[in-house]
């Protein structure tokens, strides 16, 4: 009576009722569905006890309390009870319930060993054995391994069974094998609305989203529930396929199905993907519940949309209605902040990460990086990966980018060196930023060693992005024929990026014709891009032929295409001040122009020579003039007029930074002992004592 007395003296802790001896199974069940209710692991193993002390360890009982200790949150507790408990082994009910909670708890590799174990036993699996480890397979995208169960099944003639078979063709469908999974669905005698759910978000996920929606159109025919919209919705959203959206809106309403949080989420994001923010809005306020995920659908929207600002207001609305923000939450808000530049903001984020213990997150440390990375702030971003425990390839792509946005591109390799070491896989997007820093270092062997990796070691094509990084490679050291070669190797299509790279190399070593040719190209491909114009013209003009560079200009006016103009801004006392070119609109302007020819006069003492071939549109005579007043240099004197003496100054450009705007920064970092940083649209340019980051290499 001892350990009775002890289990009714602890068991109503916590709220939970007092155990007496069991009388009968009712009682046991009554007992073990208020354990896996409250999730209380000490009352199921108080329950346990008094199972194994009252001889009652049948096996329905043993198969309940393995669910009991799963539900509660332990497997570990589940497989302990299995591998001690006579009889269990020989029961398939009791080894599928094993599985099944095994599959649940995302153990795929244990999952599948007690099912082969089981059969090795002599227990023959059932239709529900079948429909437990499927799912295990499709966790791990375990295609083969579900290949050979599919034979087994066949075998054991359990495919005609509607459950088996639709978790047959989720396995394939999460594997990635959506034909296979086509045929098994074929091959179905009977389908429920799981089965064509299971299909459509089968296509979804492997970003089919045409077929998605031609399945859906025929689950009109039955009655399609929250998933069936939600899925194609998000294809709907894929596809940017408004029209077919809209109707499916108008479904859901004749339904009553638009109150459902699942649904409306969907619906806002469809709406947000699809351009049209203001009616994702609309239905975002609009009422009904809205939980962490329909406000993140909605911050996200505003990132999408570039609405950075409401997307941090939304944050803050999100915080003021007692909605905890999660993983998704935080990396969105970060998004956004560095999108901005907005550093007091993403370092206040920061803070509120470390509050809520996000910091644990790959997805979150990674755009903490990211964000201080396009902040400007190399120290912190370096500061968070270092701290980061048990970083995936997504935290290390994200230090190799800002390492080479910030012009390391030096310590990105060696980053990157040191990632293969630890075992970590590269990705796609982590080949481009690699390629890229070795086109900014001009390592041609390595660039083309990495390149040739990623198919031969990594088993990953290489996309237009790689193939641009290599054109970028060789067209930046010069040569030029060498890289024509190589776009006409290219096993697919050279698109707009690599044929930019090639014109790029052309104005830096000044090849007309070659550029010309590749300009040509351009204007077909990307008939509104300025770039393309202001480039083809600028190498006219650095040759002396300036009636051809005209003729750029002229056709950029019939054509309709005009240049961006370009803007700086610069954040002082949590304001940010905007400069255009020949800006006179600041209430300080006669300061910042008086600054600005101090600085001038500073730096031809200095022996500096005004870079006049980047002064573009200005009047024969006043090019240097022009170049005084390119908004970077503006926001540059605000700067310095402004900003306490030696603390750095940071300056956003909407374009690209000129060569006589980078020599004017590298002047005034020495001569006023200044840290200056640049983000232009490409990169960081750190200014320090003279030199930039990039080495005058970018």
């Amino acid at each position: 009576m001892k350990l009775a007395s002890l289990i009714r003296s602890s068991s109503n802790q916590n709220g939970v009722p007092n155990l007496h001896w069991f009388s009968s199974v009712p009682d046991i069940k009554l007992h073990l569905d208020k354990a896996a209710k409250l999730k209380n692991l000490k009352h199921a193993t108080q329950i346990h006890s008094q199972i194994v002390t009252t001889n009652q360890a049948s096996l329905g009982n043993i198969n309940s309390l393995l669910v009991v200790y799963a539900k509660c949150g332990s497997i570990k507790h589940a497989v302990l009870l299995f591998g001690t408990s006579p009889g269990a082994s020989t029961s398939v009910v009791t080894w599928t319930t094993l599985i099944t909670q095994l599959s649940h708890f995302n153990k795929p590799f244990q999952a599948l060993t007690s099912f082969n174990l089981m059969r090795t036993t002599g227990i023959y699996p059932n239709q529900f054995t079948f429909s437990a480890i499927l799912p295990a397979c499709a966790h791990a995208t375990l295609l083969s391994q579900g290949q050979q169960i599919h034979a087994l099944l066949l075998k054991h003639a359990f495919h005609t069974d509607t459950f088996v078979a639709t978790a047959l063709l989720h396995m394939y469908a999460s594997c990635g094998s959506m034909s296979l999974a086509e045929n098994v669905f074929d091959q179905m005698p009977h389908r429920n609305l799981v089965s064509w759910n299971s299909m459509i978000v089968g296509f979804l996920k492997n970003k089919m989203y045409g077929r998605a929606i031609g399945f859906f159109r025929e689950v009109l025919s039955l009655e399609p529930d929250q998933v069936s919209f939600s899925s194609v919705l998000s294809a709907c959203a894929g596809l940017v396929e408004l029209g077919f959206g809209k109707q499916v809106h108008g479904s859901i309403v004749k339904r009553g199905l638009v109150g459902l949080v699942y649904v409306k989420n969907s619906l806002v994001d469809m709406y947000c993907k699809c351009g049209l923010f203001e009616d994702a809005t609309k239905l975002f306020c609009g009422g009904g519940e809205r939980d962490v995920v329909t406000w993140n659908v909605m911050i996200t929207g505003c990132v999408h949309s570039q609405n950075f600002e409401q997307a941090c207001t939304f944050f803050q609305a999100m915080i003021r209605e007692g909605v905890e923000p999660d993983e998704a939450s935080y990396s969105s808000l970060l998004h956004a902040s560095a999108s901005i530049a907005a550093l007091a903001q993403g370092s206040l984020i920061h803070c509120h990460v470390l509050k809520t213990g996000h910091m644990k997150n790959a997805c979150v440390s990674s755009s903490l990086v990211t964000m201080y990375g396009k902040c400007g702030s190399l120290f912190d971003a370096y500061g968070v990966f270092g701290e980061t425990k048990d970083c995936n390839v997504v935290c290390w792509t994200a230090m190799i980018t800002v390492c080479h946005q910030h012009g390391c591109a030096n310590e990105a390799i060696e980053l990157f060196e040191e990632m293969l070491k630890e075992g970590i896989v590269p990705e796609y997007i982590t080949f481009v930023s690699v390629l890229s820093a070795c086109s900014h270092t001009g390592k041609v062997d390595d660039g083309f060693k990495y390149f040739n990796s990623m198919a031969n070691v990594h088993n990953i094509e290489p996309g237009l992005e790689h193939y641009a990084c290599m054109v970028d490679l060789l067209g930046r050291v010069g040569r030029l024929e060498e890289a024509w070669r190589f776009i006409e190797l290219m096993p697919i299509e050279p698109d707009s990026t690599v044929w930019g790279a090639f014109l790029g190399a052309c104005g830096k070593h000044g090849n007309v014709e070659m550029g010309r040719e590749v300009a040509e190209r351009l204007f077909k491909l990307e008939p509104d891009n300025p770039g393309n114009y202001a480039l083809l013209a600028n190498i006219y003009t650095r040759h002396g032929m300036l009636d051809e560079a005209d003729e750029v200009r002229r056709l950029m006016g019939v054509s309709g295409v005009r240049k961006e103009t370009g803007c700086s801004w610069i954040d002082v006392k949590n304001r940010t001040f905007v400069f255009n070119v020949n800006d006179r609109s600041h209430s300080r302007t006669r300061e910042i122009y008086e600054m600005l020819q101090k600085l001038k006069e500073l730096m031809k003492r200095r022996g500096y020579v005004a870079e006049t071939q980047f002064a573009t549109n200005s009047v024969e005579g006043s090019e240097e003039q022009s170049l005084w007043c390119h908004s970077e240099k503006l926001a540059l004197a605000f700067g310095l007029l402004v900003l306490p003496p030696g603390s750095p100054v940071r300056i956003k450009k909407n374009l690209r930074t000129c060569g006589d705007c980078h020599t004017v920064m590298k002047f005034a970092s020495e001569i006023f002992q200044r840290e200056i940083i640049v983000r232009d649209i490409n990169r960081f340019h750190r200014f320090t004592n003279g030199s930039c980051s990039c080495r005058d290499y970018w």
